[in-house]
């Protein structure tokens, strides 16, 4: 069987959460928290080890409240952001508080990877479709061996991820007659108006009018960071 991870990334502090840890807030009737769900949809799909990657200071109550039950069912590994785990000839500005942003926080865990992983966020629900297509592609067709590295996502259609309770952020995926992704757009404050979707288009408040077949990727670490050598898969 191919070795596959996920790597979920845990490590945020949740500023506009309002109190607590975010990622380890129970949703389901039996205190269950969305990575509860998004690790027992991985595994169904096939993928065989999880990666954690969490802040030092959440360590105790991680295992607490997940890691050791999962331990029970699957391979973990632990990878912890730090603020200066930086590549060489990088420094952290003076009187930088805020953790810095998805790629660190998977260079962090460099030492634990060692095969085709997909990256989520901890509190994001995705479904099992995703994990099964990201799966079935890194397991059938993903070039391991090749002069690049290939790459893949899932995208969700953009009309299926909106909220009853106000605009929403959302990065909107462009891709080429190839089907590779060639630019993902950091698009806000994105609402329903009748059978119209719009958003915000400029800083001044302008309205851009969207389509509601738009594919969005699956996580936000693709944002601005991978536009090339990828496959795009959607999600209904």
């Amino acid at each position: 069987m191919k070795q596959t991870s996920l790597v979920i990334m845990a490590a945020g502090i949740g500023s506009r959460f309002g109190g607590g840890i975010k990622q380890l807030e129970p949703v389901g009737p039996n205190g269950e928290i969305i990575m509860d769900y998004s690790i027992h949809d991985a595994l169904e799909a096939g993928f065989n080890k999880i990666i954690f990657i969490i802040r030092k200071d959440l360590e105790k109550d991680f295992k607490e409240i997940i890691g050791n039950r999962i331990e029970k069912v699957a391979p973990v590994e632990y990878a912890f952001q730090e603020m200066d785990d930086l590549p060489e000839g990088f420094t952290v500005p003076e009187g930088r508080k805020k953790p810095w942003g998805t790629g660190q926080a998977v260079l962090a865990a460099r030492n634990v990877i060692h095969e085709p992983f997909l990256v989520i966020n901890a509190d994001d629900y995705y479904g099992k479709e995703g994990f099964k297509k990201i799966h079935d592609y890194m397991v059938n067709e993903m070039d391991e061996d090749g002069d690049c590295y290939d790459m893949c996502m899932a995208g969700f259609i953009l009309s299926n991820t909106l909220s009853e309770n106000g605009g929403v952020t959302r990065g909107v995926a462009t891709v080429d007659e190839n089907g590779c992704l060639a630019k993902v757009t950091e698009t806000y404050d994105i609402y329903q108006d009748a059978d119209v979707l719009k958003a915000a288009s400029d800083a001044a408040g302008g309205i851009l009018e969207l389509d509601r077949e738009l594919t969005l990727p699956q996580n936000e670490m693709l944002r601005e960071r991978l536009n090339s050598y990828m496959t795009t898969t959607e999600i209904r």
